[in-house]
């Protein structure tokens, strides 16, 4: 999402005619946009500005501001502890860059971190800052109304809008008119996307249909859903387009029903359940991917079990893991202690990703001798005579091939395999 954020961020500059370089030394203005999910995620922002404190007292004139959800968390705190900054902007104020750049040009600071019950952005294309031209992002909603218990979204990013759905079919057809193969809708809860105007209703899986049929050799991707919204009708509707790619990431979080239900997530072990049965009936040959968090409030050893147990029995594909951070303002650090020490965290982190570690290689060994269609990405960092690209079930292939170009779709068998990615050998 944040990337998302960067291209509708670098249209709004271009107005001001601003341009996008890939070389500090050249720029004028410094962006820094950042996530405040995690603790670790915010106290690499605080190691960069003060990167960018040295480098701005070699080129004085360059300017340097926040952007994103830190800002919006801390707001003015960061103008006072962070000398470097001249401007300070929230998620929906992407559109008061140009006048806050004037004020950081008058000799002041420019902040604005004013939610919106509103803004989508939806008018403006974004900037696309990609390399490959083969795979981009549309936003095709904002915020969050979930208020898991752990998560400061909904603080700084606000309450769920949905953007026009002509709006999102436009910008892909744009994409696709500049070349491009792949799209990824992204919204914080896509299951939650909802659009009523004038009588209009259009739902998620209404929307992605619309999407899909746009050109069958478009792949559309989705993230990311949430276990108590999944529902039949989506399932079904993905079933009825092969370019609705394989794929569903599905956040667990946690094996243990008693701290979902402290993390306020909605669900239960046995519903989460349900909801992967119904992924393997309607798609099988659907890839799952999850969100992992060890050492929440309160987690026990047997908690922690239960998520280990979880994981075995869904198989998964891939999993984001991570410890437990407990994050200002949340529901979480205003009732909860964080009372699980720091080694424990680790030390069931570390079960986690060795269990995921095996998972991994699993699923990959299942693909060996599997023909998958590949869309060619690139040229493989460690070999210029191979090439990648993803399946469907969006693992990565690497294989040998020169005469294909990114944006390519071939037919590639799978011949072996590590934990992390396929190898494969292009057939003609």
């Amino acid at each position: 999402m944040n990337v998302a954020d960067s291209e509708v961020v670098a249209a709004v500059l271009r107005r001001c005619n601003y341009r996008h370089t890939d070389k500090p030394g050249e720029a004028d203005l410094i962006l820094v946009n950042t996530c405040s999910v995690r603790e670790h995620a915010e106290q690499r922002v605080r190691a960069r500005l003060r990167e960018l404190g040295q480098f701005k007292q070699m080129h004085g004139s360059v300017k340097v501001g926040v952007i994103g959800c830190m800002a919006e968390r801390l707001k003015e705190k960061l103008l006072e502890e962070e000398p470097v900054v001249d401007l300070v902007v929230g998620p929906d104020a992407y559109r008061e860059l140009p006048a806050l750049l004037e004020e950081v040009d008058g000799g002041g600071k420019g902040i604005n971190t004013l939610l919106s019950t509103e803004e989508t952005y939806a008018d403006i294309a974004p900037v696309r800052l990609d390399k490959n031209r083969v795979t981009a992002f549309v936003s095709i909603m904002r915020g969050c109304n979930n208020h898991c218990a752990f998560c400061v979204v909904p603080s700084t990013r606000g309450r769920e809008r949905s953007r026009d759905p002509e709006s999102v079919t436009g910008e892909v057809k744009a994409l696709i008119g500049q070349g491009y193969r792949e799209v990824i809708l992204l919204g914080q809860n896509v299951n939650s996307y909802r659009w009523n105007k004038n009588g209009d209703r259009v739902s998620f899986e209404a929307l992605l249909e619309q999407v899909a049929r746009i050109d069958p050799l478009l792949r559309v991707r989705f993230t990311t859903s949430h276990p108590k919204d999944l529902s039949e009708g989506l399932l079904k509707q993905m079933a009825l387009y092969p370019n609705i790619c394989r794929a569903i990431h599905l956040p667990v979080q946690s094996g243990s029903t008693r701290v979902l239900r402290r993390m306020k997530r909605r669900y239960t072990r046995e519903d989460y359940m349900g909801r992967v049965e119904a992924i393997r009936k309607h798609l099988p040959d659907t890839s799952l991917s999850t969100d992992i968090i060890a050492g929440f409030s309160g987690e026990t050893e047997e908690d922690h079990r239960q998520t280990l147990s979880l994981m075995e029995w869904a198989g998964f594909d891939f999993s984001f893991m991570f410890k437990y951070s407990q994050r200002p303002d949340t529901f979480a650090a205003n009732r909860y202690n964080d009372d699980v020490p720091a080694e424990t965290k680790a030390r069931r982190l570390n079960e986690i990703i060795s269990l995921q570690t095996r998972l991994s290689r699993k699923s990959k060994e299942k693909e060996v001798g599997q023909i998958r269609e590949v869309l060619v990405e690139g040229t493989s960092k460690k070999s210029e005579t191979h090439l990648f690209g993803r399946t469907s079930q969006n693992m990565v292939v690497v294989f040998q091939g020169r005469d294909y170009r990114p944006g390519d779709y071939l037919k590639v068998r799978i011949t072996g395999c590590t934990s992390a990615t396929l190898f494969g050998e292009h057939l003609p």
